[in-house]
């Protein structure tokens, strides 16, 4: 029997995330191709459903779906003032909760963390939610420890994603776990998406320069995002706020909510991210332009603070040459190892003339032990 997933529509929902779970669970078929899983839309009273893109939505059933569902999703929707202030759910939804069993799955799409909590189901447990709102989700509901980094949260029972398309990882997600990795990889192709997505909400989060009433440190920290390709060090912007560093540190701090050195490679991080999506730069001159140095020194910030590599960040749709510019060689071993992908990523080796590198790098660098007679 498929698994019985109901999808609660509320008013200011927001279209696509509605149907996310529907195209991404309908895809999870068995062998002989039928669907694991079925997926119906219900709404408070059986009602149409008002979104937040100017029209209304008909649905068929209504919140008595959920009492023999296996699994509840509630759809992203606009959080109205009252949840936002109060952090109180309305009379008619707590009693729509109040239906499901304890053993059905639950799970949220973005801001429906808000309502989740307000129900007391995220007490004590891990979630995430928007990353705009996680500091007002923190303030509501203390009680729930929030990452605002991730792009989902699975705590057996209930699940939390980040916005409506970490719905998509979680949803995949849920696959992986129901039916293993051969069904959720085949319904990501049929979805035409990534199977796995690297990186979290980080990735996205905006790190804007906080304006401050004394602007002490304001003017230093212009100053350094026009020098960004350059060494900057602390004593070098402590010189230029004409401060000693220590009291420099204290102030920064305490304007921007981070150290002087931490901002700097954020910063550096945000401008990276921007000439990799917009330029058709390499990632060498983008770390140069940086300030990272090289390609090594940007990939390892990048895994640090955003979670994911620089390459899969670049458009895809960045011309490789500019006009009039002739095509650049690949580094030899480079060639090699795409010409030759089963050699990529083996270990070190020893060869008989005593080179200690990887497979594919001794076709070039070590003419005594060829790669064919390894």
């Amino acid at each position: 029997m498929p698994h019985r997933v109901a999808v609660l529509a509320l008013d200011g929902v927001i279209p696509m995330d509605l149907g996310i779970a529907a195209r991404v669970l309908n895809e999870a078929l068995d062998p002989t191709g039928a669907r694991l899983y079925t997926v119906t839309t219900c709404s408070l009273g059986g009602r149409q459903v008002r979104t937040n893109e100017g029209f209304r939505i008909v649905v068929d059933d209504d919140e008595s779906l959920l009492e023999s569902a296996d699994t509840v999703v509630i759809a992203t929707q606009e959080p109205g003032d009252h949840l936002l202030t109060t952090g109180e759910l309305p009379a008619q939804l707590t009693a729509a909760f109040a239906r499901i069993a304890p053993e059905t799955r639950i799970v949220s799409l973005c801001t429906s963390a808000f309502l989740l909590a307000a129900a007391g189901l995220l007490d004590g447990l891990r979630a995430t939610t928007h990353w705009a709102l996680c500091e007002r989700f923190t303030r509501l509901f203390p009680g729930v420890e929030v990452d605002p980094d991730v792009l989902f949260v699975d705590n057996g029972r209930v699940l939390t994603a980040a916005g409506g398309a970490a719905g998509i990882d979680l949803f995949l997600h849920l696959v992986r776990r129901d039916h293993g990795a051969a069904v959720a990889g085949s319904a990501a192709r049929r979805c035409v998406v990534a199977p796995w997505r690297d990186g979290g909400q980080a990735q996205f989060i905006e790190h804007p320069v906080p304006e401050d009433a004394d602007r002490s440190t304001s003017a230093t920290r212009r100053w350094t995002l026009n020098r960004l390709s350059e060494p900057v060090t602390l004593q070098a912007m402590a010189r230029h706020a004409h401060m000693s560093e220590r009291t420099f540190t204290r102030r920064f701090r305490a304007e921007v909510g981070t150290s002087p050195l931490q901002w700097l490679v954020q910063s550096r991080l945000t401008q990276a991210r921007h000439l990799l999506e917009s330029s058709d730069l390499t990632v060498a001159r983008v770390a140069t332009a940086c300030g990272f140095g090289d390609p090594v020194a940007l990939r390892k910030h990048f895994h640090t603070h955003l979670g994911l590599s620089p390459w899969p960040t670049a458009t895809p749709t960045a011309p490789r040459n500019r006009p009039g510019q002739s095509r650049s060689r690949r580094p030899e071993s480079a060639r090699f190892a795409a010409s030759r992908p089963e050699t990529a990523g083996r270990s070190p080796h020893r060869c008989s003339g005593g080179c200690r590198t990887r497979r594919q790098r001794s076709y070039t660098r070590c003419p005594a032990t060829p790669w064919y007679r390894k």
